[in-house]
């Protein structure tokens, strides 16, 4: 989760027209001025031009998307896709990281090691020291380095090198250890030099780097956003051992991992991806389908299983290991053929008659899919809002190609479970059938009545969603309050009551009967499920407001999975906030002090340790007074808010199913697991 207005800014925005350098200045251009107008006016010599590292430090949120714990986490990406790049080259088994004691990063792989010699376009300077400090320099970007190489950006090293106090690198090459640092955000400290020889037999990269806590909001790593990373790294390159351990100590309470490794290693790849995703649902059948394609530029691997749960959101693509969140033209093919392939087969085996009414759509075949689509390019192209969709037209004949030939002789070798699926998606077709009339009757029901919203509903007087914002109140007292302390221009009230329908056991046309998804659909006026559209949403915030105890924690997580599971691009487009109304009031002279939770009235005690405070519990929020309410949750001044984000989509595809679904064990272990450290979940 992130603070309600993140500065983040599009990497595309950075200016690479000058010629990249490693020196780290920013330059101008003086221009003497020839009147005393033109003194005073804005021109040339008001430009600065930032060059190499310091155009880094000076817009981070350019390069690594924030200087929250997103981009902090980014930098071992950063340097991790590195290694990960020499294992897709066939030269790195195994990556090693360590989160050091003393708020370090280590990154230890045996790859072939950066290149040491002489770089002929940089006067001299090694080619390690051109990686270190040059943007976009690296085996990637041209020449033979790589065939196909993983990082979004393409930025690397350079930028961890930029936003550290410091950075050690050690590699190990052509039987010697090479040895160089840099200090206060790429300042060169010790030139490239030999420390003795390597040990026998020994290649590889070791860089070691420590976040700029002027840079960054914190520098304290979270361990479990770590693992999940690494592990769906595992997933996707077969055979690549990535191996982590945590040797800090517990600081301030907060949470530590392991000092013992922690080994993610998968032979069977994204087979035994689907299989991992598939563990906290029932699945259809014990198979898990799979097949590839290569041309000389590009491939495609496909592994799929079907279980019984009811959404069709389970679909999950990667392009050289980055998440495409939002799609392309890989899942494009996929999604086009997987249709077509289905209702082909089911209409040869007669199990459908051949007439158009009866033609399966995509949702119904997907309802219950558990795919990973995973592809390889020498020159990928990612656009969409966060760059997480690919738009390489020439992958997506690949995909429609290989799963016309290959899915069809999968289900032709595997008859129980084809008829398994078949059974399954009618079954869907079946109750999307139902749910149509269900919607067509609530339009109609409408239309007579006049209604155009929820009665519920007390709704703002502005037009502009730009503006907009609606709060889902837990309850009608709770409902009362928040619309005393409301702006009426802005902000709408929606109370609902108790906890709406668990979606994950649901599905859609029993859904379109509960009465608080139907108000909540009907308030936000943008449709449900395939039908949703992002564009028409009447509020840019939808804030839930729930009381800051169990039953509140329990009514937001249901109400998230209603949103991530029936409209997503709600979610991933960051319209989605949790309010934090305060659980504990004190005073401090006569100043009367709110504080969030358990561990913000920890952290106010260890900093007032003289202060014999009494602290009242805060009452749930229809006890609230209105302009409590408003002081402390609701006012834009002073109130505190989360977006809900969704960095990767298949790691939140499996929280919410092991939270929300039927598999009891698994949702006991996940909180056991996680509760340490529950105060930093991401969603």
């Amino acid at each position: 989760m992130a603070p309600e207005t993140p500065e983040t800014e599009s990497i595309d925005d950075a200016s690479n027209d000058a010629e990249p350098t490693a020196k780290n200045a920013a330059k101008t251009e003086p221009v003497t001025p020839s009147t005393p107008d033109e003194e005073r006016s804005y021109g040339a010599a008001d430009i600065t031009v930032l060059e190499g590292l310091e155009a880094v430090r000076k817009r981070p949120g350019m390069y690594i998307g924030s200087t929250g714990p997103t981009g902090l986490h980014h930098l071992v990406y950063e340097v991790v896709d590195n290694s990960v790049d020499e294992a897709m080259a066939g030269y790195c088994k195994s990556i090693k990281v360590s989160l050091l004691d003393d708020g370090g990063c280590e990154v230890v792989d045996d790859g072939r090691g950066i290149p040491v010699g002489a770089h002929p376009k940089y006067d001299g300077m090694s080619a390690a020291e051109v990686v270190l400090t040059v943007l976009h320099a690296g085996g990637k970007f041209g020449g033979e380095g790589y065939k196909v190489s993983g990082g979004l950006h393409g930025v690397g090293v350079s930028v961890v090198n930029a936003l550290s106090t410091q950075v050690e690198v050690e590699i190990d090459r052509d039987g010697k250890r090479h040895y160089m640092d840099y200090i206060e955000g790429g300042q060169l400290k010790t030139p490239l030099e030999v420390r003795g020889d390597a040990p026998e037999g020994r290649t590889g990269t070791t860089v070691r780097f420590w976040p700029d806590g002027s840079i960054f909001e914190e520098t304290r790593f979270r361990a479990q956003t770590l693992l999940e990373r690494f592990q769906m790294m595992a997933f996707l390159n077969k055979g690549l051992e990535i191996s982590f351990r945590d040797l800090r100590s517990a600081a301030d309470g907060l949470p530590t991992g392991s000092p013992e490794w922690t080994t993610y290693r998968y032979d069977g790849g994204i087979i035994d991806f689907v299989s991992h995703l598939n563990q906290s649902k029932e699945a259809l059948f014990e198979t898990v389908g799979y097949f590839e394609a290569i041309e000389e530029d590009q491939e495609v691997e496909i592994a799929f299983q079907w279980n019984t749960a009811f959404n069709a959101d389970g679909l999950h693509s990667f392009a050289n290991g980055i998440t495409t969140i939002e799609g392309g033209m890989h899942e494009e093919g996929f999604r086009k053929s997987l249709t077509n392939v289905m209702n082909r087969y089911a209409f040869d085996k007669g199990i459908l008659k051949d007439g158009k009414d009866d033609r399966l759509q995509g949702e119904d075949i997907r309802e219950g899919l558990t795919a990973i689509i995973s592809v390889r390019l020498t020159d990928p192209q990612f656009e969409g809002q966060t760059k997480g969709k690919l738009g390489n037209v020439s992958i997506r004949s690949l995909v429609e190609r290989s799963t016309n030939e290959h899915l069809a002789d999968w289900l032709e070798e595997h008859p129980n479970e084809a008829k398994a699926i078949l059974g399954k998606t009618i079954a869907a077709q079946r109750a999307r059938l139902a749910a149509r009339q269900a919607r067509d009757q609530a339009r109609r029901k409408s239309a007579l009545d006049g209604a155009g919203m929820p009665d519920k509903l007390k709704d703002c007087s502005s037009r502009n969603p730009d503006e907009c914002e609606v709060f889902i109140v837990e309850g009608d007292s709770a409902g009362g309050s928040a619309v005393q302390a409301r702006d009426p221009r802005t902000m709408a009230i929606l109370p609902i009551r108790g906890k709406i329908l668990n979606v994950e056991r649901a599905r859609i046309d029993r859904m379109l009967k509960n009465t608080e998804i139907q108000t909540i659909t009907q308030a936000l006026g943008a449709g449900v499920g395939e039908e949703f559209d992002v564009e028409k949403i009447r509020y840019d915030k939808v804030i839930l407001l729930c009381d800051a105890d169990v039953d509140g924690s329990h009514i937001r997580t249901l109400l998230l999975t209603f949103f991530f599971r029936q409209m997503k691009e709600l979610v991933e487009q960051g319209h989605v906030y949790i309010a934090q109304p305060p659980l504990y009031s004190t005073l401090v002279g006569k100043e009367k002090i709110y504080l969030k939770d358990d561990a913000t009235k920890d952290e106010f005690l260890v900093a007032n340790p003289d202060h014999k405070n009494d602290f009242q519990r805060l009452k749930g929020l229809g006890e609230m007074d209105f302009d409590e309410l408003a002081e402390t949750t609701m006012d834009r001044d002073t109130r505190t808010l989360l977006q809900v984000s969704v960095e990767t989509a298949v790691i939140a595809d499996e929280v919410f199913s092991t939270l929300m679904g039927e598999d009891v064990e698994s949702r006991k272990h996940f909180i056991q697991t996680n509760a340490k450290d529950v105060r930093f979940l991401d969603i």
